[in-house]
Parts: structure tokens; C-alpha cells; sequence
């Protein structure tokens, strides 16, 4: 008689499963790890679920919400670990550093092996005294330590003294898109934008962090000598009516279409020619990803994974960050020449299906899992 062998129960610890890179990366473990031998439920330690999963709830996933006191809240680590016990967890992976801290402590003494996922940092980063002290241990009692990019490594090396030689990376990865020609051409029509119009944009949180003012100054150049281009930026945040106002400071206001938070930015995407990404740092950015899967060339800045992602002139161009005259000059040098721009959409396509697929990252961590549990 065949042996059944029990589906391996994993238990994700997140802040929150609103939208964002984390999130999504969460959703495509949980929705493409084989079904018959993986289980997955979700703890968010912030008290509340979020969008994205309560869209994971109505498909039947378990989230959990844990609220989380201020300070040191050692209750939450019992409530965490009682949760590990009952639901005979295999794996608790840990999405971030401070659910990371609570899934390490609530895992001491069970069986079930901790993995942590780093999926960016902070900008500007900084040292924290206590974690000279605490991380080593953490990292040492750990499985499996992965971030998300070498960039992401570095830090965790640099300000979470975790030893090097025992972090993996393991790239982000996402469903691709279906292209939709029609629903991009009907969104350019409901937009006021001509077909024949060049279309620049970026699907980010409007945050200091992602530096959408120097986005706008470099639109500004670029819209001058063409003056039948847009900048589409799609999402929301606390910078938005600043960048609403600088948009006006420059006079490109009525070329500038601020959208709004959108749940399902695909056909904004594919509206765009052009993507866009001008943060001061970045882990694996899932929108840039999500560009490529697409075949828009990305102009993006060289900091944090992005030159991981993009090769300079391949599969998209790099530019210095504060530099908004050299994205300029990279937003011309592609819509200036169809053929180079032709040619970085289809490397671009290339480079996602081939290193940043859902697949090829949820079969890294499929391994990550199997070494954690000597499989």
C-alpha cells in the first residue's frame, strides 16, 4: 500500500496583507504551491487583514489577525506559538523583520523550522544598537535566512549583522499579464490620451521614498521637446498632493494624470510605453516585474536590486538617482529610435519569463522548504 505523506503545513507571518510587494509575493506562495502537498495560512500581526487577504479568505485560505501591543509584546509570541502548536505547523515563515522576531521566539522548542524573508529596507538605513546583540543568535537558530535581492543581502550583512554566507536570495516573482490591447486602448480614450500619443508612467506608492519629484522634473524635460507625451502615475500615498503641486509648478500639470490607488493596474500598465521607476531604493520591485512581463521597457534608477533586474541598455536603462537630466536623456534615446525600443521590449520579456516567473521563484522556495525539513 502507498504511504500518504502529510501536505506540509506552512504558517506565513506578515504585518498585514494589504497591497504591496510583500503581500503579493505571500499571495503567489499561497496560490501556486502545489496544492496537494502544501498548506498555507496567514497570520497578520498588525490586527488587521487587508485587501489582498481578504481576497485570499474568500478562496478558502485561513487568515489569522494577532493585534500587536506597543514595545516588546510577549504575548503576541504565545499567542503566535499556540497558534504553531494547534495547527501542527511545519514551516512558520516569516515576512520581515519584526514578524520575524515574533515567529523566531513564538518557534523555540517546537519543531517547526523558521524561515525569514528580508524584502527591503528603509532609506536611509540605519544601525540599531540591540541588534549587534540579538541577530547573530537569531540568524544562527535560524533554517533558512533569504532576501530578496543581493542588494537586500548586503544590508542584512551591513546593519543586521547576519553572517553572509547564510543568506540566500531568492528573487521575487509573479504571475505574468495576458496583454489586453483593447482594454489599453479603451483607457487611453476614457483618459483623453491620442492613440498616437507617448505614454510614460509608473505604478508606485506616491512616497518620498520613490522620489516621483524627480519623475516630474525629468517629464518636464522630456515633454519639451515632446510635447505629445503624458505621465501616468498610478497609486496613491502622503506625497500625493505635493507632487500634485510641483506638477503644476512645472506646467506640466494637464500632461500629468494622477489615478488614484487602483486594485488592478494592469491595464495602466500596458497603456504606458514607458515605465518608470525613480526611487532612492528599492528590494525587487513587483510593478517593474510586472512592466516587463509585459515587454515596456523600464527606465529605472541603479539603486538597491534594480541593476539586478535590469541590464543597462538590454533589457531596459539604468539612470543615477537625482538625476532627472539623464532620465530625460534615457526616456530619448528609446522613443528616439524604434528599433532599440523594440529590442529592449522583447529582451525585457525575456528576462521576466526566464528569472522572474512565479514559477522559478515559488520552486526556490519549495526547495528552501524541503532543506529546512531534510526532505
Amino acid at each position: 500500500m502507498e504511504e500518504h505523506i502529510r501536505p506540509i503545513r506552512i504558517l506565513h507571518v506578515t504585518f498585514n496583507m494589504g497591497f504591496g510587494g510583500t503581500e503579493q509575493v505571500i499571495r503567489q506562495l499561497v496560490q501556486n504551491l502545489p496544492a496537494d502537498a502544501y498548506r498555507n495560512e496567514i497570520v497578520c500581526i498588525d490586527g488587521f487583514v487587508g485587501e489582498m487577504g481578504q481576497q485570499l479568505q474568500s478562496e478558502g485560505v485561513t487568515v489569522q489577525t494577532l493585534p500587536r501591543g506597543q514595545g516588546l509584546d510577549v504575548r503576541l509570541a504565545g499567542k503566535l506559538r499556540r497558534i504553531i502548536r494547534r495547527g501542527g505547523i511545519d514551516i512558520v515563515h516569516c515576512h520581515q523583520y519584526t514578524p520575524f522576531f515574533y515567529g523566531w521566539l513564538a518557534s523555540l522548542g517546537l519543531s517547526a523550522q523558521v524561515v525569514f524573508t528580508e524584502h527591503g529596507r528603509f532609506h536611509p538605513d540605519r544601525y540599531r544598537y540591540k541588534a549587534r546583540w540579538i541577530n547573530p543568535l537569531m540568524a544562527r537558530l535560524t533554517p533558512a535566512l533569504v532576501a530578496i535581492s543581493q542588494a537586500t543581502r548586503e544590508a542584512l550583512v551591513e546593519y543586521e549583522f547576519m553572517p553572509r554566507c547564510r543568506i540566500d536570495v531568492i528573487y521575487n516573482g509573479i504571475q505574468g499579464f495576458d496583454p489586453d490591447a483593447a482594454g489599453a486602448a479603451e483607457l487611453r480614450r476614457e483618459l483623453g490620451i491620442p492613440a498616437s500619443d507617448t505614454v510614460l508612467g509608473t505604478v508606485s506608492r506616491l512616497d518620498p521614498v520613490k522620489n516621483q519629484r524627480m519623475m516630474l522634473e525629468a517629464f518636464q524635460q522630456f515633454h519639451q521637446q515632446h510635447p505629445d507625451s503624458w505621465l501616468l502615475l498610478v497609486g496613491d500615498g502622503p506625497d500625493r498632493s505635493r507632487l500634485e503641486a510641483y506638477a503644476r509648478e512645472l506646467a506640466v500639470s494637464d500632461q500629468v494624470v494622477f489615478t488614484g490607488f487602483q486594485s488592478r493596474p494592469s491595464t495602466y500598465l500596458q497603456a504606458m510605453d514607458v515605465f518608470l521607476l525613480s526611487s532612492h531604493t528599492e528590494g525587487t520591485s513587483m510593478t517593474l516585474l510586472e512592466a516587463m512581463s509585459l515587454g515596456i521597457p523600464p527606465v529605472v534608477t541603479d539603486v538597491g536590486g534594480n541593476p539586478e533586474i535590469v541590464t543597462h541598455r538590454q533589457d531596459g536603462m539604468l539612470v543615477p538617482t537625482e538625476d532627472p537630466e539623464r532620465m530625460a536623456q534615457a526616456l530619448e534615446d528609446i522613443v528616439s529610435d524604434p528599433a532599440f525600443q523594440q529590442s529592449l521590449s522583447a529582451t525585457a520579456k525575456q528576462t521576466f519569463n526566464h528569472r522572474f516567473s512565479v514559477e522559478v521563484m515559488t520552486d526556490a522556495y519549495r526547495r528552501c522548504y524541503q532543506r529546512c525539513l531534510g526532505r
